[in-house]
């Protein structure tokens, strides 16, 4: 799996898949999809469909896949070999979904919610499969939200296919569990090599599990806020967790049109901020300054 392209640049959504064996090119297909990262507050998610031929499930279930939340870290990267082993029958994609492209999209105007987000990407993935060439006959799916919903959402979007929404799909279908550990496998690798833009000079970069109700994780969240330019790229901010921690810790921004709300009186204007300390600042700037060539003067 090479993820070079999304570590690049992490800020970006990024679409990675194998090579469609031939033989799913010429036989009735099924397909599973599944995510990983949905929960937590820091990094991607990733959602993958993995897919074989109808008549080859049974090679597929020798395999030995599970859900990967049952399976260790280690037990998820042997699979996955197993499954990339296995070019010439079994095929997968992932599309992974930057935390900067999470918090942006759910806090647009027009609200764009983490379901209906996960929604349209298993669409385009099934998507992306079938313009790939798959012939894809079945479609198997851990729920999102109601199950009857999406399944008849999905069944409105690809008629032609047999669609089967369930909880716990990962659990029930082997092709679903191989989706789920290929996008978990993906996951773990993202996060545990994550580039950071930010200097994070000074940060521990043990964050936990990066799950919201991890006291490591908000201790992490704390130390790494720049108290004007908010969280790294890392942190889905759109997430109540970490926006708890911006209202407490961040400098407030006083809005001109607030001038005249009394609760708003003894609000420091975000200009301060910049003004020259008389203590020198330990931390480094954050990196809007130095990529811009800015520097603070003291006169003109």
């Amino acid at each position: 799996m090479d993820l070079s392209a999304f570590e690049g640049d992490n800020s970006a959504n990024c679409l990675l898949d194998s090579a469609v064996p031939a033989i799913c090119r010429t036989e009735p297909c099924t397909l599973g999809i599944d995510e990983a990262g949905r929960g937590p507050v820091l990094g991607p998610m990733v959602y993958g469909i993995c897919y074989c031929p109808v008549a080859r499930q049974g090679d597929m279930a020798e395999l030995k896949v599970a859900d990967s939340k049952t399976l260790t870290e280690a037990q998820r990267e042997q699979l996955f070999e197993k499954l990339d082993a296995a070019k010439d029958f079994v095929g997968w994609a992932l599309h992974i979904l930057s935390p900067n492209f999470i918090s942006t999209s759910m806090q647009q105007r027009a609200k764009y919610n983490l379901n209906a987000l996960s929604h349209d990407t298993a669409i385009g993935l099934i998507q992306h499969a079938l313009d790939s060439g798959v012939q894809v006959a079945e479609v198997f799916v851990d729920t999102v939200g109601p199950a009857e919903k999406y399944q008849e959402k999905l069944k409105q979007r690809f008629p032609e296919l047999e669609v089967t929404v369930k909880p716990k799909a990962d659990s029930l279908f082997p092709i679903v569990s191989a989706a789920s550990i290929c996008a978990k496998v993906a996951r773990d690798r993202i996060v545990k090599s994550w580039k950071f833009l930010e200097d994070l000079e000074g940060v521990e970069t043990d964050y936990g599990s990066g799950y919201p109700n991890d006291p490591k994780t908000k201790e992490w969240l704390t130390q790494c806020l720049d108290p004007v330019f908010g969280y790294p790229q890392f942190v889905r901010f759109s997430w109540s967790t970490a926006q708890i921690i911006l209202e407490s810790k961040a400098v407030p921004v006083r809005w001109d049109d607030t001038d005249d709300d009394p609760s708003q009186k003894n609000v420091p204007s975000l200009l301060s901020y910049f003004a020259r300390k008389q203590t020198p600042v330990k931390r480094p700037p954050h990196r809007f300054f130095y990529e811009r060539k800015l520097e603070t003067v003291t006169g003109l």
